[in-house]
């Protein structure tokens, strides 16, 4: 069957992009929630110093990628912008922290590259808070 050139295809294709933007979203929050919890906690953080800016405030970037983010992903909400800041987290995890590691070290960092990748060439969809943020400014540009 073809989805591409029907209405149907169309909402299949929202529908999909949902449910992977979802699914991504809370299984990246399983990586930024401990390392929320570890900056909450208050003890000495050992987190890699990324380009000498300190393991705090690389910490407190990766959080903003891999939990605020992800957050943002999930609900469809400044979805370019989230995405952003997940793709530079994903490409410093695979390429720089996991650099030198073996390809399965490197993998999931790569996957979830992969995917942020493809939403953010085709877009989160229409059930998506930006969706509905764009038709009510439509309807109010006549």
């Amino acid at each position: 069957m073809n989805y591409t050139n029907s209405n149907s295809g169309a909402i299949i294709r929202d529908i999909v992009l949902l449910i992977v933007r979802v699914f991504v979203g809370f299984a990246m929050l399983s990586h930024g929630f401990p390392k929320l919890q570890m900056l909450l906690e208050g003890g000495k953080i050992e987190f890699f110093d990324f380009l000498g800016m300190g393991p705090q405030i690389s910490l407190i970037l990766t959080i903003i990628a891999e939990f605020v983010c992800s957050i943002l992903l999930i609900l469809g909400l400044f979805s370019r912008v989230a995405l952003g800041f997940l793709i530079f987290t994903m490409i410093i995890a695979g390429f720089v922290v996991h650099g030198a590691d073996p390809f399965e070290k490197r993998e999931l960092s790569m996957i979830y590259l992969s995917v942020y990748l493809l939403l953010m060439t085709f877009g989160v969809g229409k059930f998506s808070v930006d969706e509905m943020i764009a038709k009510r400014k439509r309807a109010t540009d006549w």
